[in-house]
């Protein structure tokens, strides 16, 4: 397997579309409605606000749509992988379909929206599949199938696809579709500026206080609302508690360069662990190709140059792949029981909202947030709230999320204590970061191309876990609850809000 990386690092989406260049916050503003997060749950809610009559003010930390919402798959489809069989059993099949009326609500809205709108996105409708390439995973393919069926959902089982290899079965999702989700999303974060309402950049949020009206403070001023509904990509108000009924997810995309005639039709996710998510998009003179996988747990691993490396290798054994244009990861929060949290933040907060949890299914689930989030501030019944209510009993004792917590315990003390065993900013090389403790202090040492260190805290400014350096992306990743930050100290996702404290080099 090749060690050298190639391709340009940085999402496609966010490579090939304009800045956005909306202003920062520099004045107290007032509106109906404060929203935290410039991704596609902010953006979206802020618009379906504003077309019922209410002003908004978007508030995102650095620039639109480059977090979360710029670094994904963008798959519109109401097929989660496999997901209906799991709800039906756990949750009931009552349950199970409210989740599946509700995503493919929001399917059609987003397909409207486009359409209504004419935005110029990539649009196009798509199959969705979910394949299994061996025999052994080919129940889990057809009790799927199954599931879906009695949901209502337009599901078959397929034996053959678009793919160039073999596979043993796949359940397949008609009339589901795809887009170029940055070029959507500026489009709609246009057309909620104006007329009292606002897109503010380059403005992080530290905290926001419920009242009459609310307050939000910024780094750059205050906005005073009736309500405020955050969309971080984890809550960064902690009085929920979301960061212990989730856990943070990073995942990996490369980008090839096919021919129209090779690329296979369709979008594409395997069944099971190790699965790789498949599809393409308009590119030059053909279509990108874009592969993903090697998902794990935020901060868990320092060697990440072999995550791209692996998807590089399934490029190049199943589609015959030479040369790879992009690379790049992205985050997601998982929910324990498979649900998004979406309502109040906690059962005595009546105007601060949240969404959060999409569990790598963004796109619909984001629609679904903006959907009921948006009735919730109008006093308006919402069929799916009560499925979603952000402050439903939390599922702490199901095995993943027991797992999860132990595993935030055993890092908050463990790396502390692994941290000891190394003491010297001399065994740190060029391009590369460590965790060492000098005269008693945990520090992240960095140390540049060029031979100069970056020397800042090594304890998250979160809740104080000890962050983990992250070789691809040259970032310090906190393994507790997903918060990231720049070799010099800088907040790059939350939930932290403040950076690593500076140390003397």
């Amino acid at each position: 397997m090749t060690t050298l990386l190639t391709g340009k690092s940085v999402s496609y989406w966010i490579d090939s579309t304009h800045t956005a260049a909306f202003q920062p916050l520099d004045q107290t503003v007032t509106v109906d409605v404060a929203i935290v997060g410039g991704g596609i749950a902010g953006l979206t809610t802020a618009l379906l606000l504003k077309q019922a009559g209410k002003t908004v003010a978007v508030l995102e930390s650095e620039q639109i749509a480059q977090g979360a919402s710029g670094h994904t798959t963008a798959k519109i489809t109401t097929l989660h992988q496999l997901i209906y069989a799991d709800l039906i059993k756990d949750l009931g099949e009552d349950k199970a379909r409210l989740y599946a009326a509700s995503n493919q609500a929001a399917l059609e809205k987003i397909i409207h929206l486009i359409q209504a709108e004419s935005i110029d996105c990539d649009f196009s409708h798509q199959d969705a599949y979910t394949f299994a390439e061996s025999a052994d995973q080919l129940g889990a393919i057809k009790d799927e199938v199954d599931a879906a069926l009695r949901l209502g959902l337009p599901a078959s089982f397929v034996q053959q696809t678009h793919l160039p290899f073999p596979i043993a079965g796949a359940i397949k999702f008609e009339h589901q579709a795809q887009f170029h989700v940055r070029k959507y999303l500026l489009h709609l974060a246009h057309k909620i500026v104006g007329d009292g309402s606002y897109v503010f950049e380059q403005t992080r949020v530290h905290t926001a206080s419920e009242g009459d009206p609310c307050c939000v403070k910024t780094e750059r001023g205050e906005i005073q609302a009736q309500n405020v509904v955050v969309t971080t990509n984890l809550p960064i108000l902690d009085q929920g508690l979301f960061f212990a009924k989730t856990f943070p997810k990073r995942s990996y995309i490369v980008g090839a360069r096919i021919s129209s005639e090779r690329a296979p039709a369709g979008m594409f996710i395997g069944a099971g662990e190790g699965y790789r998510s498949i599809r393409t998009t308009p590119y030059e003179d053909g279509q990108l190709l874009l592969i993903g996988g090697e998902g794990h747990k935020v901060g868990s691993r320092s060697d990440t140059e072999l995550a791209y490396q692996a998807l590089e290798e399934y490029g190049r054994q199943r589609f015959n792949i030479d040369t790879f244009d992009y690379r790049w990861s992205s985050q997601d929060v998982v929910s324990f029981d498979k649900l998004p949290y979406i309502g109040k933040l906690t059962p005595i907060n009546h105007r601060i909202f949240v969404a959060t949890g999409f569990s790598l299914w963004g796109m619909t689930n984001s629609m679904v947030a903006a959907m009921i989030l948006t009735d919730a501030i109008l006093g308006r019944p919402n069929p799916w709230a009560s499925l979603y209510d952000a402050t439903r009993a939390t599922p702490f004792l199901t095995r993943t999320s027991l797992e999860e917590n132990l595993d935030v315990g055993r890092h908050w003390l463990g790396d502390r204590i692994t941290a000891l065993q190394k003491s010297s900013l001399a065994e740190v090389g060029k391009g590369e970061g460590a965790i060492l403790t000098v005269d008693g202090n945990q520090i992240a040492v960095y140390r540049d191309p060029e031979g100069k260190l970056e020397i800042v805290s090594a304890t998250c400014s979160h809740l104080g876990c000890i962050v983990n350096w992250n070789s691809a992306e040259k970032s310090w990743d906190c393994p507790c609850h997903g918060a990231r930050f720049t070799t010099a100290g800088k907040v790059v996702c939350g939930p932290a809000v403040h950076d690593l404290e500076q140390q003397p080099s």
